[in-house]
């Protein structure tokens, strides 16, 4: 096998250079990636959450708007999780219990809503009229 130096300082390699490197099917199972549950899932949230808030509340002024927008996303993924639910069949009795409040009071807050709607902008339409 004869190389030749590349101006690059790299090697030109023979075309079979890559089939001669396989790979050992015994040593290297193919593993089920690793099933995170909810519940340790929300743990792991409530945790980043309550570490950015302590970065901010520590003089991290700049960051305060960036805890807004997430604020603001997380509201929006909530009620795009309660549209979700509610099309699969769940009840307003359901999603309640969940949340420790009234069925009325869950559909009071997200019962007339698209998924993806944010109650606190105002429209355009609200503007032109309220000023």
């Amino acid at each position: 096998m004869s190389t030749h130096w590349k101006p690059d300082g790299l090697t030109d390699l023979p075309p079979d250079f890559g089939s001669q490197f396989t790979v050992n099917r015994r040593l290297t199972p193919k593993r089920p990636g690793r099933v995170v549950e909810n519940d340790e899932y929300a743990a792991f949230l409530r945790r980043v959450i309550g570490a950015y808030s302590r970065r901010v509340a520590a003089g991290d002024i700049d960051a305060i708007s960036a805890m807004a927008r997430i604020a603001r996303e997380t509201d929006t993924a909530i009620r795009d999780a309660i549209a979700g639910l509610r099309s699969i069949g769940y009840s307003w009795a359901d999603i309640g219990m969940r949340l420790n409040i009234t069925r009325q009071a869950a559909q009071q807050r997200w019962g007339d809503q698209q998924p993806g709607h944010n109650p606190h902008t105002r429209s355009r339409r609200h503007w032109l009229r309220h000023g």
